[in-house]
């Protein structure tokens, strides 16, 4: 079994976790209803015989009526498992199903595994080309060389779909994307480079290719294999390897690592010895991507060469050179437009994307999933595989290259609504607030960050000024955000405006302005200097009374209701208004609004139908159009209770208001949720289910909004606080910059507060 990292697990748990729930790590999911006999009757005979005569009539049509677009075969025949070797096609599934797994989870690829039982090229070529009407694309893996080089060509020549060996081209990909940047760093052009490749096989071959094609010139890149050098006239030396034959008198790798800049290794264990590196140029660049083992282990080559820049397959190490930041968005890419095919042109457009992502600044889920500050440098030349931004930045690259070269057959015509499409489809929370962000950065807003010494605050302030939506105010002392912004990787942290509540030259005016307010509420003068001087929430939205920010967000610090009573003792509610909190659940088919899940704890029923309103106008600001229900134990007085009056009130004041949009109560939530179960009351005022719930108390609002935020797997925003005379947001202790900067954008862009 592959050697242990960072991320260890027994062999009984790695089992237990294939077999567990069920057995597997794939499974088959209707996208469209099967509850009606109506619905099978669409979905196979006599409905399905439309799309089959259209696909007849043209079968460029069958992108739009079945999966094929975005279905991709990942195939092997076992013939060479990870470092495990030939254990055959049934040996190889596991594999199969997980590289399936990372498709899904990484780009949104539908996948099927494919496991085929022979060894035979021509077989296996045959099997494979008969499938190309069932699938987008074919992922081959896991297959053996030099076989794996003459199937791929047979495949690419043979069908009209993109097909790509991951195991030499995934490789090769990234790491030319970890080259251009190692080059960079050491202050290298490619074309002055001398490489040594250790490794003759598939992925050494592929990488090989590919980095001359990105610049490093033929004549200056030796390859050796277990005899050595390969060089014109070699014996034993087949077709493959005799391409990258050159002229050297080196017959050694010792001895072509002499003054070498690069060393590039796909072999075996301990095959680069330290004394070798000590003979290699300044600021070496060593990829010792042999798996379990590497090539020399990265202590052992700065041991000898603190200079040197490393990078390995193993995830316990800096640099990892992993596949997984690339298939999955190459296929996205080229399935999008349509491609014919997966050329040098898509995968070197596939690389710099890839190296230009890992100089910008790293987000803070990628800190979050790996524990530790990622920042572009000689330990992180290559992004970590859970930054999110490889989907929109690798995705549009390969779609854009294929474009060019001539490939696609769906060309992309707005790349704009494209990259909001690919964020969407990962993260259906910014697919629904696309818009908001759009009127933020139209529009943008100063933004008060009241607890900016705090990693995550500081965070989501930088991205909302790197992303255009506004100027971040920072409140806190000004010394230890400073030093926090250079932790962070800041160019220019003096352009941040920092407020201190011991230096800003507000406080006068706020000690003036609060003492007014709260003089007659039991305050002096010096607990009102005390409360500015001291508390960042008051000094916060002292600042947005005073106009100096138009908006803040606070909440990690403090708990929401601790933070909204020091806010209440600066701002009050919006005149007729009543605070209260949303929350938005977001599934990836549907988004609903729930309220109050805050502040309320038993809302009456002017309260319930003035929340019922306010909750309404959010949805239709974030593009949806309302359907209200008002929840409750009961279903139209079925069963009869004690708390119901309040409910059926509130819907009686809507009845007069004549609100504009569709409402319903009282009601279970089944009833307000599930097209069968509404048919039960075909009175009901509902066209479809609801989309906004009116929660009858606070105990059912904030349990439910967690539960659903715990168990149902649905992105959530909030609580937004609604209601306020100037826009204030209150966090989750728990939220992580993302959900910090989302509140900020909302209030800033005048949807929520």
């Amino acid at each position: 079994m592959p050697e242990k990292s960072k991320t260890t697990f027994t062999t009984r748990e790695a089992l237990f976790y294939h077999e567990t729930i069920r057995p597997g790590k794939i499974e088959i999911i209707a996208s469209k209803p099967m509850a009606t006999q109506r619905d099978l009757s669409l979905a196979y005979s006599p409905g399905v015989a439309a799309p089959v005569e259209a696909i007849a009539e043209d079968p460029s049509t069958a992108a739009r009526y079945t999966g094929r677009s975005n279905l991709v075969a990942v195939i092997s025949n076992g013939t060479a498992i990870l470092g495990l070797g030939n254990l055959g096609a049934l040996a190889s599934k596991p594999v199969m199903e997980g590289k399936a797994v990372l498709f899904k989870r990484f780009a949104d690829v539908d996948s099927i595994d494919i496991e085929l039982a022979t060894e035979d090229p021509d077989a296996f070529i045959e099997a494979v080309a008969l499938m190309e009407p069932s699938f987008g694309g074919i992922n081959l893996e896991d297959i053996a060389a030099p076989e794996c080089f003459v199937i791929e060509q047979a495949l690419r020549e043979r069908m009209n779909i993109p097909v790509m060996h991951d195991d030499q081209h995934g490789t090769a990909i990234i790491s030319a994307a970890g080259l251009i940047n190692a080059a960079h760093l050491t202050g290298r052009d490619l074309k002055d480079c001398k490489m040594v490749v250790n490794g003759a096989g598939a992925s050494a071959l592929a990488c090989t290719a590919l980095i001359k094609a990105i610049g490093i010139p033929h004549e200056n890149v030796i390859v050796c294999d277990r005899k050595g050098p390969i060089y014109p006239g070699r014996e034993g030396v087949d077709q493959w390897k005799s391409a990258h034959a050159v002229e050297t008198e080196a017959r050694s790798l010792e001895e072509a690592l002499v003054g070498a800049d690069i060393f590039l290794g796909l072999s075996a264990a301990g095959a680069l010895k330290p004394e070798w590196v000590d003979k290699m140029a300044d600021k070496p660049i060593i990829f010792a991507m042999a798996n379990p083992t590497p090539e020399i282990m990265p202590d052992e080559a700065k041991a000898v060469r603190p200079d040197a820049i490393i990078a390995t397959g193993r995830s316990d190490f800096p640099n990892q050179v992993n596949n997984v930041l690339g298939f999955p968005f190459i296929f996205r890419g080229a399935l999008d437009v349509q491609a014919t095919a997966i050329n040098e042109e898509m995968k070197i457009a596939a690389a710099r994307a890839i190296a230009e992502l890992a100089r910008e600044r790293v987000p803070e889920e990628v800190e979050a999933a790996y524990g530790e500050n990622h920042q572009f440098g000689e330990d992180y030349i290559i992004p970590a595989p859970f930054d999110p931004r490889l989907m929109e930045v690798v995705s549009s690259a390969v779609a854009k290259a294929a474009m060019d070269s001539g490939v696609a057959l769906a060309p992309i015509e707005d790349f704009d609504a494209y990259r909001h499409q690919l964020k969407a489809r990962l993260n259906p929370t910014t697919g629904a607030l696309t818009r908001v962000y759009e009127e933020a950065r139209a529009n943008p807003k100063r933004v008060v960050f009241a607890e900016a010494e705090e990693d995550v605050a500081l965070r989501a302030a930088i991205q909302f000024r790197d992303f255009g939506y506004g100027t971040p105010i920072l409140v806190g002392r000004t010394e230890k955000v400073r030093q926090k912004l250079v932790e962070l990787a800041v160019d220019d942290p003096d352009s941040f405006i920092i407020e201190n509540s011991k230096t800003s030259e507000h406080v006068p005016a706020m000690n003036e302005y609060l003492y007014e307010r709260l003089q007659r509420r039991g305050y002096t003068e010096r607990d009102v200097a005390r409360m500015v001087n001291q508390e960042r929430n008051v000094f916060a939205a002292s600042l947005v009374a005073l106009g100096i920010g138009d908006a803040m967000i606070s909440g990690l610090t403090r708990t929401f209701s601790q933070t909204a009573k020091e806010v209440n003792l600066v701002l009050d509610p919006a005149p007729g208004a009543v605070p209260f909190g949303v929350h938005m659940m977001i599934g990836k088919n549907h988004t609903t609004f729930m309220a109050d899940t805050t502040i309320n704890e038993r809302p009456t029923a002017e309260e319930l139908a003035h929340i019922a309103c306010e909750t309404a106008a959010v949805a239709r600001r974030m593009g949806h159009e309302p359907r209200v229900a008002f929840l409750s134990f009961s279903t139209f007085g079925n069963p009869m209770g004690r708390w119901l009056e309040n409910i059926r009130e509130a819907v009686a004041i809507l009845d007069k208001k004549e609100p504009g949009f569709e409402y319903e109560g009282e009601m279970a939530p089944d009833a307000a949720l599930n097209p069968k179960v509404m048919e039960l009351y075909p009175f009901s005022r509902l066209s479809g289910p609801a989309n906004v719930l009116i929660m009858p108390g606070l105990q059912s609002a904030n349990l439910s909004a967690k539960l659903l935020r715990e168990l149902a797997g649905n992105a959530t925003v909030g609580p937004m606080l609604i209601g306020m005379e100037k826009p204030v947001q209150i966090a989750p202790m728990t939220a992580i910059a993302p959900d910090v900067l989302t509140l900020a954008v909302l209030a800033a862009a005048g949807v929520v507060g």
